[in-house]
């Protein structure tokens, strides 16, 4: 049911609005729906949302700082396309974090962080053996951020989670090449085999090793031309 137009809906504080709108707006970002260089449909997004064009404007902004949309003079936001180069930058950045993650998490986890992780990976092959791309990707996304979160660090799981989200949009580039998908699923298998034995070391290099192969794959498939 849409919200009744207004800046705050009942029950709902000025922050969780936001972060409400930002979660939606990035969504259709990510799912195509509003497409690499569009203007962002402001009127329509309000009516969607059942907001003023004031929150949208404030969440927009923060999905400026993300990178998913650019702010520009007399023409509102534009979804920003992705950027090969930009992308390559954050697999870099990211693979030091994944490191980072995989030395201190597998001593911090707890017996049932694991378990659980060990369910979400038992549907990560339930989603790879429908060709889920869309299910997969979600699955992939909760696990690393669970894995970042156990190695007990809190500023190094927030920029973390800022980098995932830079790399969110792209990785449905790769999830839906089932080739892909299943080599990924192998990467996790052994991620999760070293994370069960909490072998640090191991976990660090799988860890390092898998981000290293998402972000090849995703810069060659941004590399290929597209049909006309």
């Amino acid at each position: 049911m849409r919200r009744p137009s207004a800046d705050a809906p009942e029950g709902a504080t000025p922050r969780s609005l936001h972060e409400q709108l930002i979660a939606g707006i990035r969504e259709r970002i990510v799912s195509g729906a509003l497409r690499e260089g569009a203007k962002v449909p402001e009127g329509a997004l309000c009516a969607a949302f059942g907001v003023s064009r004031t929150p949208l404007r404030e969440a927009l902004k923060a999905l400026a700082v993300e990178g998913f949309v650019e702010l520009v003079p007399n023409r509102g936001a534009v979804v920003v396309p992705l950027d090969p180069t930009r992308l390559a930058e954050v697999f870099e950045a990211k693979g030091g974090l994944e490191h980072f993650i995989g030395l201190h998490a597998a001593r911090r986890i707890t017996d049932a962080e694991i378990a659980a992780l060990d369910a979400l990976h038992r549907a990560l092959h339930d989603a790879c053996a429908r060709a889920d791309a869309q299910g997969y990707t979600a699955l992939n996304e909760r696990i690393h951020a669970d894995l970042a979160a156990a190695a007990r660090n809190e500023l190094i799981c927030d920029i973390y989670k800022r980098l995932q989200t830079n790399i969110l949009r792209a990785r449905l580039l790769v999830n839906v090449d089932q080739v892909r998908m299943e080599q990924s699923l192998r990467e996790h298998d052994a991620i999760m085999a070293a994370l069960r034995a909490r072998a640090r070391l191991d976990l660090a290099e799988r860890l390092e090793e898998h981000n290293a192969t998402t972000g090849a794959a995703i810069l060659l498939a941004l590399s290929a031309p597209t049909a006309s």
